[in-house]
């Protein structure tokens, strides 16, 4: 059904009056999440029954580099969950998941060969974007639930084989675009639903990074060769090139293995705005930018901005959102997330959002000089009829909502969304379907953007198509 802008309005304010009181013109601030907030949302994912051995969820890593790292050690974070293997193509990288998770832990560079124990019920999947889909697949055939890193795949014809293993097999698959776990995104959805900003009619969101590796200038270790590496499986079905150490530990930079930007970054973007808005994406995207300063042999832009027309569906009415990434803001690391409507708008950070109102004036006020005195007053008197009342001056109702002090992070809350799928059957937030429809737009941007070009995007059936 249709979102209608004021319903249920008497009612939400009534709930929203419990954490905090609207002012005209001035911001209140939430130290922490009200009460109501807490006990509806948040203490529903922290406040869990103590998990029993045979509740316990065994994972194996595949891709131990940086973020492979980072999903690792927070999924440790959840009660009953544990790391009993590891793979990477680089030697050093089974080292250090020894140093991380014990000594015993099974390492390997063959990922084939996490997938035959019986000891691994589910993998974290932090491969280079490349190899997304091939291990999502076998892993899932395998019988192992997935949590696959973003974007979900490189391309986004490959989405649907993994659409349909899903089905197939039965497995659980969650794509990691953590922020749709966030309760800010699940307060900026309620508010949204709630017709807090009336009608949604535009977008935007900006990431700017002032730091070379923000750039993707990851650090190359010193025993890096072909030696330590198996780049032969690296390149999978990539070109055949001869080894560089660049290309394997820097692949974001590098079409062959990445997806630039528009998969890193804007994915993240597409997912949080798809979450609070129950969109099914855009049918239109155009990109545009340049390299501009990293001109280190990489083949993707450093300055990237995309325009994308949202089309009217049951869910919201037509909308554009605008995205723009600088690897090399002088103005320093800036992150930007707004939703804007006819009545307020809602701007979202890491933590927290804030809620501004502006009401549109009934009265729309007169311009009289350019016309005879005698018409002026005819307007006048007509005006006066129509708005018989005298206009007041109402300012910005503003205010925001804070993250509580024990919160444990939105990717910690992904993880957690992640075991309760596979524990209790609960769906996740973010499946394969929702996976696709976040990636497959930023396919069209980066086609955009090499082509020149405006590409259409089917958000329905998830398809490229002309524009």
């Amino acid at each position: 059904m249709p979102i209608e802008p004021k319903n249920n309005r008497r009612s939400f304010l009534k709930k929203l009056s419990t954490s905090t009181a609207l002012a005209v013109g001035a911001p209140i601030a939430i130290a922490n999440a009200s009460k109501g907030f807490e006990s509806s949302t948040y203490l529903d994912l922290v406040k869990r029954k103590a998990v029993s051995a045979n509740d316990k969820i065994r994972v194996a890593v595949i891709g131990t580099g940086g973020m492979g790292i980072g999903d690792a050690n927070t999924a440790l974070m959840v009660d009953g969950v544990e790391i009993v293997a590891a793979c990477d193509l680089y030697d050093g990288r089974l080292v250090r998941a020894k140093e991380l998770w014990g000594a015993d832990l099974f390492t390997t560079k063959d990922y084939r060969e996490i997938l035959e124990r019986s000891d691994v019920d589910a993998v974290i999947n932090a491969t280079t974007d490349h190899w997304h889909q091939k291990v999502c697949l076998d892993a899932m055939e395998k019988g192992k639930h997935v949590y696959c890193e973003k974007p979900m795949v490189q391309r986004s014809a490959d989405g649907h084989s993994i659409i349909d293993m899903q089905k197939k097999t039965g497995m659980v698959f969650q794509v990691g675009s953590q922020y749709v776990s966030s309760i800010i995104h699940a307060k900026a959805k309620e508010l949204i639903a709630a017709g807090e900003i009336g009608e949604i009619n535009f977008a935007e969101a900006q990431i700017d990074r002032h730091s070379a590796r923000g750039a993707w200038q990851y650090t190359v270790p010193l025993d890096a060769s072909e030696e330590t590496v198996d780049w032969d499986t690296y390149l999978a079905n990539a070109p055949k090139r001869d080894w560089d150490p660049l290309r394997f530990f820097r692949w974001r930079n590098y079409q062959d293995y990445g997806t630039g930007v528009a998969g890193d970054l804007y994915v993240h973007m597409l997912s949080m705005l798809h979450f609070v808005t129950g969109s099914k994406g855009p049918e239109r995207v155009q990109a545009t930018g340049g390299l501009r300063y990293w001109k280190d042999g990489r083949d993707v832009p450093d300055l990237h901005l995309g325009l994308f027309d949202y089309p009217k569906s049951d869910a919201h009415p037509a909308f554009n959102l605008s995205l723009r990434t600088n690897l090399v803001s002088g103005g320093g690391n800036n992150f930007l997330f707004r939703i804007v409507g006819s009545e307020g708008d809602i701007t979202i950070d890491f933590n927290g959002l804030k809620l501004r109102k502006t009401p549109f004036p009934k009265d729309p006020g007169m311009s009289l000089n350019s016309f005879p005195e005698a018409m002026q007053e005819a307007l006048k008197a007509a005006h006066s009829k129509k708005y018989p009342q005298k206009a007041e001056m109402v300012g910005p109702s503003e205010f925001e909502f804070k993250v509580p002090s024990n919160y444990k992070g939105d990717r910690y809350e992904h993880f957690v969304n992640f075991f309760e799928s596979i524990r209790h059957g609960k769906p996740v937030v973010e499946d394969a379907v929702f996976g696709l429809r976040a990636s497959g737009p930023t396919e069209a941007g980066n086609i955009s953007y090499f082509q020149k070009k405006i590409v259409g995007w089917d958000p329905e059936n998830m398809k490229l198509k002309d524009a």
